[in-house]
């Protein structure tokens, strides 16, 4: 099993730390507010308490910014103005750059954008307040650095929040789209399964009913014995209904129908060494199969199983379009790659069927192009049809097969 890495520090915090956090740093900016007004003999002959008074304004509301970013915002902004008039705060950009930050990042970007035009251009006039009535010799220069410092700092907030927001929305918007796709791929593999299963049963069920409507009056031994065939058929059918059912349950507990019998588990999944039995019922179909596997012993069960339902699904067409006639199935393992090939010689509705590619072919497509291999589906010069499939064994990326399991 993998090893669970840990998550980062941000995505460990949870949200009494944040709130904390929180709480902390407006300690800090009130702390340092309160020492710029220490001191300092407000403008406009306003009292001392008074600024006091604006500088906790300004910082308490860093507190509660995460639960109300646009009435945090608002109130910075109103003590920050004041303290800025009264020319009692070093530089109150910075509390307005931080409340302005969550604000872009829990609201629209319209929305934020007109706090940030409000934010800056309050700022920017009691800056220029300050300056006209407290210090009208300033020299120019030094007026501009001041106006470009807090533009500077309050537009860096803004910025920040819009981009983490953009970067939340994206990997929000990301994560969903992994799960759709995720979705689409389960909903692929299950149409994948269910056609393989039910189309490969239906399909002698429906060749043998066929012969059974034919033969009921004349020859009934033989009729009962196409029966036979369709019932085995169906069991078949079902057997592997119930197994597909069982692994797709999510999970892994016995299914206890209403009435309170557990049921049997489920049956193994088919792999290479059921070809034989499923030769065995294209046979009963009117399609003798030929079947020669080497050196595929312990092969991934993946690879086993994907080789055995494109097998399935190649003779299931041929029962369809090419019955009765003749097959050929060639399985060879090297240590790079499973190779099968399934060619038979028949013509029947061979012209008119095989025009374009119906759901078994895409899905034998699909299969194979999980494993990044190479497909083939398509008629022979000297008549019949061929399909092929390379089912690579080395994982993409890697320079070395994976060990394979002889024992």
């Amino acid at each position: 099993m993998d090893e669970e890495l840990p998550l980062p520090l941000l995505g460990r915090m949870r949200v009494v730390h944040w709130v904390a956090l929180d709480f902390l740093l407006a300690a800090v900016v009130l702390a340092v507010s309160v020492d710029g007004a220490v001191g300092r003999t407000p403008a406009f002959g306003a009292p001392p308490w008074l600024a006091f008074a604006a500088a906790s304004a300004a910082a308490a509301p860093l507190a509660v910014r995460r639960r109300s970013p646009l009435a945090g915002f608002a109130l910075v902004l109103g003590g920050n103005t004041v303290v800025t008039v009264l020319g009692v705060s070093g530089n109150p950009a910075i509390p307005v750059a931080l409340t302005l930050y969550t604000l872009a990042l829990t609201r629209p970007s319209r929305g934020s954008a007109a706090a940030f035009a409000a934010g800056l251009s309050i700022t920017l006039a009691a800056d220029v307040v300050w300056l006209a009535a407290e210090h009208p010799a300033l020299e120019g220069q030094t007026a501009i650095e001041l106006t470009l410092a807090s533009t500077a700092v309050i537009a860096a907030g803004w910025a920040l929040g819009v981009a983490r927001r953009s970067q939340r929305r994206y990997a929000a918007h990301a994560a969903e789209q992994r799960v759709r796709s995720a979705v689409t791929d389960e909903r692929l593999r299950i149409a994948r399964e269910l056609h393989d299963v039910i189309a490969h049963s239906m399909s002698l069920i429906t060749v043998k009913a066929a012969v059974t409507n034919y033969l009921l009056d004349s020859q009934p031994e033989q009729a009962r014995a196409a029966l036979a065939v369709i019932e085995a058929s169906g069991h078949n059918a079902l057997a592997e209904m119930r197994r597909m059912l069982g692994v797709l349950r999510a999970d892994n507990e016995p299914y206890s129908p209403p009435g309170g019998t557990v049921a049997s588990p489920e049956p193994p999944a088919p792999c290479l060494d059921d070809l034989p039995q499923l030769a065995a019922r294209a046979a009963e179909a009117g399609v003798h199969v030929d079947v020669q596997v080497h050196d595929a012993a312990g092969l991934p069960e993946g690879v086993a199983l994907s080789a055995y339902r494109i097998v399935q699904e190649a003779l299931t067409n041929v029962i369809k379009h090419a019955a009765p006639t003749r097959c050929r199935v060639r399985i060879e393992a090297t240590d790079a790659a499973l190779n099968l090939d399934v060619t038979d010689d028949g013509q029947a509705k061979r012209a008119a069927s095989w025009g374009a590619p119906g759901h078994g072919i895409i899905g034998m497509r699909e299969r194979v192009a999980l494993f990044g291999g190479d497909f083939y589906a398509g008629p022979v010069a000297d008549g019949g049809f061929r399909v092929s499939a390379r089912l690579p064994l080395t994982p993409s990326g890697t320079t070395a097969p994976p060990e394979r399991n002889t024992a």
